[in-house]
This record gives structure tokens, C-alpha cells and sequence, in this order.
């Protein structure tokens, strides 16, 4: 996650202006600015075992790759296994077993209580290493006893491979007659009614992603989607139930087919009200991701630029107008979609180079940034990393509210006057507070315990008021918190909410956010 977020290192003074490329790339500044309409947004948490959330009943659905065991072998010493198109282990071998964990490392967040877990074919389950205990089993049909502590280590022991166990469910309580026509935790839906929209970058596992063909997408009948996303029939069934917007990010490698495929099924099924964000990938521009050395590869083969760098944002340029373009023969125009060039919030000439390439812009209707309220901090950063560890709570807010923030705000400006020029809506793609430390310092306990107890203080609260107030006053649109419930630690602290069942008390930037959103009337709640 350190990585994920490094956006500021890697903000640099580009030089030769891409619209120089490109006859007629000016062309978009006759549109009008549009009218700003600030929103509250959500970026939802990517799927894995470890994550607090907990969006699905069926808890299956977030659980680790089958990991293959051999006894004696040590952990995942087992050979390679045998899995179907969907993921699930047709066979072992002698000796052999498989393993996935479930809820892993939450602590007493685990719901407590009785399970049930579901499954087809002929096999052999054990919960192992865990307190979890079976009460009752029957083939097809185990009844899982799971107490008040951490997750649990699902064991494959045996498997008819002519009828190989599949389909496993395993639903929290209460949920085993209802999870089929409701996947989702009634907790979860509740938090989230009323927003926006929901950006579905880390849902969809985006960044890394080995997506190409429509075939090898996740399919709703895939054994886990911790590893290549939530598929997109849930994406969209999510988005209808709350009533709220799907921002979708085009895998960086997928062919058009996929994105054709994937447009028609969003076509399909999701309510006509509903208009789509749509991106291609995320943070192409961040020289940290393969995305971004996958795109400067296909800029420079194609001839639109010779510097790494431009190339990449030529080529994101390219990109998403073509996907733009597909989207558009799905829909039969583009009145319901929002399409959107991605930047970076540091560095205003990254916007103009991405706009300006080939007429992008014309074809675009919103450009999007990460405009951070940030302090990261190293061991050569100004302030170090040893310096702010020294500092007490009023010091750091002291730093945040008057420093970090106006260079924020001269970010938002400076891009704003960009998407003014392209008659685009200034979009935050990713928001938030950005305390965080590298290269060694994140090992710091005195910073890390600063950090953790900024987030949890009520001047966190009062910073993300004037942080949204000044993103409003400055003309930006829908604002989209990274990221919605996830643990805080020495990496960072992106979720609003650590876990699925925390007191909306111990996150005053929670509270803050839900209270802008009602100001701007989002029907969103603050649960007792």
C-alpha cells in the first residue's frame, strides 16, 4: 500500500508538450466549462481474505487461491494443482492437500456464530489451525461454529475427481436462505446508500492486472475473486441496489473485445437512471505501476513519443479515447456515460498533455486527479521523517491545515483551470489524508504511532471540512475518498472506518465525510 500511494515521488517537470504532437489538439477549448456539482463518492476496498469489509455474506468469495500442501513438505509444498476454468481443485494427488483462508487476521471482527457451508460433488473438509469447529455435517451441508477470534484455514483433505467438490459457500449466519438473491451484508449497504458513486478501481484488482481476453475474466461462478476482481455482474447488481453511479476501470492489456463484451453486459443490466464513470485502468501516469511502463512500451511503438513518460500519457491519450469510443456504439451515444481522463494532481502539465494529445479532451468529459491532503516523510524528505516524529498532535495539524493543504489547493486550481480549458469536470478520482512514510521510515514506531492517533483525532475531523469545503469553493465535482473500510497501519491509514463493525466514534474523518455528503443532499447515515 506504501507503493500504491507513492503518487508525489514520482511528480516530475515534463518537457516538450505533447499537443506539439498532435495538429488540431486545441480544439476542445471552445467547449464552456461545465457547471461543478461536488458529490460524495467511495472507493470500495479491493477483495482479498485479510480485508474488513466483509461486502459478501458468502464469505467464500474473498477467500486465498487454493494453496497446495504435501505433508511433510512444509507450507505450500505441495505440487501444482489441478483446477478447472472456474478455479476449483478437480484432483489431488497422493499425499496432497489444498488449503484457502477465510477472514484472515481480523481479530474479533470475525462474526461470530454458526455457518453454513454449502458445497457440490464428493470430498473431504477440514477447518484447521482455528478454533472454527464443525456441529453438524451431512453430505453437501456442513453447520461451522466459529467463535468471536480470527479466521480459519478451509482444508480440501479429499476430492472424487470424477465428481470433484465445488461450489463452496460458506454464509455468515442468518444469510443461508437469502444469499442467493442477496449477496451482500445488509451492514454494507447501509453504509454506503446514498453515496454518489462507487469506484470500482481496487474492486476490480486494476492495478497489475492480467486481464486481455473476455474468456479470462472472473465470472460470478469462480472459486474466490481475491485474485482477478469481483466480476461485473455484481458490480452492476451493487450499483442498482444503491442507486448509485459505476465508475469501471478498463483493464490496461484488454483487448477490445473485453471491452466491448464488458460494455454490453453493463448495457444489459444496469438501471437505464444510472450513468457510467469510465477510465482506462488507473494511474497509468504513475511510473511506479507495470501500467504505466506497459503504456510508455505501447507509445513508443506506435511512434507517439520517444520519452518514456510522454509516451505513456500519448498513449493513455490513444487508449481511452478508443475505449471511449466502443463504449459509446454500445450505449448508441454518450449521454450516460462519464468519460474521463485520468492525471496527476501534483503536476497540472501531465493534464495538459493528456487533454491536448489528438483532441482527447474533445472526446472526454471529465479529467481526474488524487488530490491528497499529504505529508510523506523519509529519511531525506523536508520535513525527515526523525524530524516529524518529534512532533506532537497540534504540530502535525498545524503542518496539515496550513501547509499541506494550500499546496492542495493549488493543486485543485491548477488542474481545475486545465479541465476549464478543455470544458471538462474537475474530478477527484481518489481523495483523502496522506500520512505516510518510506524508505525505511514506516519502521518508525514513534511516527507510526503519531500518524495512527492523527487519524483517529478529532482535528482529523475539522481538517476534512475545510479540505472539502476548499475542494467545492475551488469548482471540483464528485470526490472520491480512497478508500472506504480498511485496516490503518505503518504503510497508511486510507480507510474511513477500519472495520466492518467500528464505532463511527473512532474516525472523525468518517463522520466528516458522511456529514458533507448530507450537506450537499446525499441521503447517507451515520449509524448509532
Amino acid at each position: 500500500m506504501l507503493d500504491r500511494r507513492k503518487f508525489l515521488a514520482t511528480a516530475t517537470a515534463l518537457g516538450t508538450s505533447l499537443a506539439s504532437l498532435s495538429p488540431g489538439a486545441s480544439a476542445g477549448r471552445s467547449r464552456k466549462a461545465p457547471v461543478a456539482r461536488p458529490r460524495f463518492g467511495i472507493n470500495l476496498a479491493g477483495p482479498s481474505d485479510f480485508g474488513t469489509e466483509l461486502p459478501f455474506v458468502d464469505v467464500a468469495r474473498l477467500a486465498r487461491d487454493w494453496i497446495s500442501q504435501r505433508e511433510g513438505a512444509g507450507w505450500a509444498g505441495g505440487p501444482p494443482l489441478a483446477l478447472d476454468a472456474d478455479g476449483w481443485v478437480k484432483r489431488l494427488e497422493p499425499g496432497c492437500s489444498a488449503d484457502t483462508l477465510v477472514l484472515t487476521d481480523i481479530g474479533s471482527h470475525a462474526p461470530p456464530g454458526i455457518y453454513t457451508v454449502l458445497y457440490k460433488g464428493t470430498g473431504k473438509l477440514e477447518f484447521v489451525g482455528s478454533d472454527a469447529r464443525p456441529v453438524k455435517t451431512a453430505p453437501g451441508r456442513i453447520e461451522l461454529r466459529v467463535p468471536p477470534t480470527s479466521g480459519f484455514t478451509v482444508r480440501l483433505a479429499e476430492t472424487d475427481p470424477n465428481n470433484y467438490l465445488r461450489e463452496l459457500r460458506i454464509i455468515r449466519p442468518g444469510h443461508e436462505h437469502s444469499y442467493r438473491d442477496n449477496p451482500w451484508d445488509p451492514a454494507f449497504l447501509a453504509r454506503w446508500n446514498g453515496v454518489a458513486a462507487l469506484r470500482f478501481t481496487s474492486f476490480q484488482n486494476t492495478g497489475g492486472s492480467k486481464l486481455q481476453r473476455w474468456s479470462d475474466r472472473p465470472r460470478v461462478e469462480s472459486a474466490t475473486f481475491a485474485t482477478m476482481g469481483i466480476p461485473v455482474e455484481l458490480m452492476v447488481d451493487l450499483a442498482n441496489r444503491l442507486g448509485a453511479d459505476p465508475w469501471f476501470s478498463m483493464p490496461h492489456q484488454a483487448d477490445d473485445d473485453f471491452v466491448q463484451q464488458f460494455a454490453s453486459l453493463v448495457q444489459r443490466h444496469l438501471d437505464p437512471a444510472r450513468s457510467i464513470w469510465l477510465e482506462y485502468s488507473n494511474e497509468v501516469w504513475n511510473e511506479i505501476f507495470d501500467e504505466h511502463h506497459y503504456a510508455a512500451e505501447q507509445g513508443k511503438r506506435l511512434g507517439l513519443a520517444l520519452r518514456p513518460w510522454e509516451a505513456a500519457n500519448a498513449y493513455t491519450a490513444l487508449r481511452s479515447s478508443e475505449i471511449f469510443r466502443i463504449w459509446e456504439k454500445v450505449f448508441g451515444g454518450s449521454q450516460r456515460l462519464v468519460r474521463v481522463l485520468p492525471s496527476q494532481a501534483a503536476n497540472s502539465g501531465v493534464s495538459e498533455q493528456i487533454a491536448a494529445f489528438r483532441g482527447a479532451g474533445d472526446r472526454a468529459d471529465a479529467l481526474a486527479i488524487a488530490p491528497y491532503v499529504h505529508l510523506m516523510v523519509g529519511p531525506h524528505s523536508k520535513p525527515t521523517a526523525s524530524e516529524v516524529a518529534g512532533w506532537n498532535l497540534n504540530t502535525l495539524f498545524d503542518h496539515l491545515e496550513k501547509t499541506a493543504l494550500a499546496e492542495t489547493v493549488s493543486w485543485i486550481r491548477a488542474n481545475k483551470a486545465v479541465a476549464d480549458r478543455y470544458g471538462l469536470r474537475l474530478v477527484a478520482y481518489e481523495g483523502g489524508q496522506h500520512l505516510a512514510a518510506y524508505e525505511g521510515a514506516e519502521n518508525n514506531e514513534a511516527l507510526s504511532r503519531l500518524f495512527l492517533e492523527a487519524n483517529a483525532h478529532p482535528r482529523m475531523g475539522e481538517l476534512y471540512r475545510s479540505y472539502y469545503r476548499a475542494w467545492a469553493e475551488a469548482g471540483g465535482d464528485v470526490f472520491f475518498h480512497f478508500d472506504s473500510v480498511s485496516r490503518w497501519g505503518k504503510f497508511g491509514s486510507w480507510g474511513l472506518l477500519q472495520y466492518h463493525d467500528d464505532s463511527p466514534k473512532t474516525s472523525p474523518k468518517y463522520v466528516a465525510s458522511i456529514e458533507w455528503a448530507r450537506s450537499l443532499g446525499q441521503p447517507m447515515k451515520i449509524p448509532a
